[in-house]
């Protein structure tokens, strides 16, 4: 077929993965945010604003129905949220969030993604503290003064807030998404981009063979199947 075609179909194969990744991270989410707070999206906010960050991810109609569905049901699965922290190369900080229902299996792969490049795991907190856990809204098309007043009346007080051309940029902490979300759709903004997670304080540059295993290991914990998010203080725009 020639070697044109093999480079179309090795990417057309790292895409699908991708999106077999996207999907089912959106689902497992999904089914607990329904689980354990109902499949009404008027009284469960946190699954309404879920299902409409996964739609805005082209997470497919029936992967999300699917995963309700069987959160009515009575199945078995028992999803539990662990958290990994290490140290990889070149003294990068790394964060991993997991959703597991075997315990046992997941810390087993994530440790073997860090020691597959001479790194470890460290014990809780040894990371966390290196990070801040926030919430980051943009608002199409309002005045952040006007943002705010509605925040405030709600009783969410942000970091930070400032105007763009591209919207207002809102930072909150980081259980606050839910809330923001709800406050700024009840009176009528436009949430053109919303995430919750974990930033570092601080980012370092790698170059060379540090560079080179942190990608290694950065690819082989995101293509885990336990693997929800992994966080990390590298600027890989700025390491070459």
């Amino acid at each position: 077929m020639g070697r044109i075609f093999e480079v179309r179909k090795e990417k057309m194969k790292k895409t699908e993965l991708k999106k077999a990744k996207l999907y089912s991270r959106y689902g497992k989410e999904i089914f607990i945010s329904a689980k354990n707070g109902g499949t009404n999206l008027e009284s469960n906010r946190e699954l309404k604003h879920l299902i409409e960050r996964a739609k805005k991810a082209d997470v497919p109609s029936d992967v999300i129905e699917r995963n309700i569905k069987k959160a009515q049901g009575n199945d078995a699965i028992h999803y539990e949220p662990v958290r990994y922290e290490g140290f990889g190369p070149g003294g990068s900080a790394v964060i991993v969030d997991t959703l597991t229902e075997n315990v046992n299996r997941t810390v087993g792969e994530v440790r073997y993604c860090f020691t597959k490049v001479n790194q470890k795991l460290g014990v809780n907190g040894s990371v966390e503290h290196m990070y801040d856990h926030l919430s980051k809204i943009v608002v199409d098309g309002a005045d952040e003064e006007a943002v705010l007043e509605t925040l405030l009346g709600r009783e969410i007080e942000p970091i930070d807030i400032w105007n763009t051309d591209s919207g207002v940029h809102i930072v909150s902490g980081g259980y606050e998404l839910d809330a923001m979300e709800s406050a700024l759709r009840d009176a009528s903004y436009s949430v053109l981009h919303s995430e919750s997670g974990w930033y570092p304080q601080t980012t370092i540059t790698l170059s060379g063979e540090d560079l080179e295993n942190f990608q290694k290991m950065l690819e082989m914990l995101n293509d885990l199947d336990d693997v929800q998010n992994v966080y990390h203080n590298v600027d890989l725009d700025q390491s070459a």
